[in-house]
């Protein structure tokens, strides 16, 4: 029996574009958007749902809904979504609790995707250029967003082991590019005259658009348990980027 999907977060691109391809997809019985503001962007045939996370709301949403799929798009990474930090703060980390709480009261929820970020591996001085999963220090400082996504990928830890029959799949995206999204990196691409550090061409890696989609979607129909980093192969120099 096709499954119904709910999509959090279909205000904001990616979560519209993946709202849009799951209601194009026959394995797929009914999405649910939900956000706090209809979407500017196509949902296609999705029924959109206003509701807060960060409330109860989003425990009657689910409820009522019957989802059996619950996928979390909606960790903003940058301020300016949110209207300040303390709103972005409450979204991703409140709005994830309860989202979590909704999801662990549910009779019918049966796996649960959160878009994450490579960013959990927070920034640091003495940080080797290619930075190994049993080499991630626990004591970096983190801060912003960075501090954000780790909490939000405990808490998610802390569901999974309470409702160990729900499978939890956790993506950590490097920083999606695109000829649509925009982002704080793609508005740094798209500058008339780019600034740059004199004597320092940072390494880093890119996903594309696309790629972030299919990458939410397989995961989203298939029983992909587990944490997966999602990234293009190997990794650009700024300036070869620019």
């Amino acid at each position: 029996m096709a499954p119904v999907v709910m999509v959090i977060g279909v205000a904001r691109y990616l979560g519209a574009r993946l709202a849009r391809s799951l209601s194009q997809d026959p394995a797929v019985g009914r999405v649910i958007g939900v956000d706090v503001v209809e979407p500017g962007f196509d949902i296609g045939t999705t029924e959109f749902v206003e509701a807060d996370i960060r409330t109860s709301a989003i425990t009657q949403a689910v409820a009522r809904s019957g989802a059996e799929i619950v996928v979390h798009m909606n960790v903003l990474a940058t301020q300016a979504d949110a209207g300040g930090r303390i709103p972005q703060k409450e979204i991703n980390v409140i709005g994830t609790m309860q989202l979590l709480a909704a999801c662990q009261r549910s009779d019918s929820v049966r796996k649960v995707v959160v878009k994450s970020s490579t960013a959990v591996y927070g920034s640091f001085p003495n940080a080797p250029a290619l930075l190994a999963e049993d080499r991630v220090p626990v004591n970096v400082s983190r801060r912003g967003y960075e501090k954000d996504a780790s909490e939000v990928e405990s808490y998610v830890r802390g569901f999974s082991r309470r409702r160990p029959d729900i499978d939890v799949t956790i993506l950590r995206f490097a920083n999606v590019i695109g000829p649509q999204i925009r982002t704080a990196l793609s508005e740094y691409f798209l500058l008339p005259v780019v600034p740059v550090v004199l004597g320092r061409d940072p390494r880093f890696q890119l996903i594309h658009e696309d790629d972030a989609i299919e990458a939410l979607h397989k995961v989203t129909v298939e029983d992909r348990p587990g944490i997966v980093n999602v990234a293009g192969d190997g990794f650009l120099v700024l300036r070869k980027a620019l």
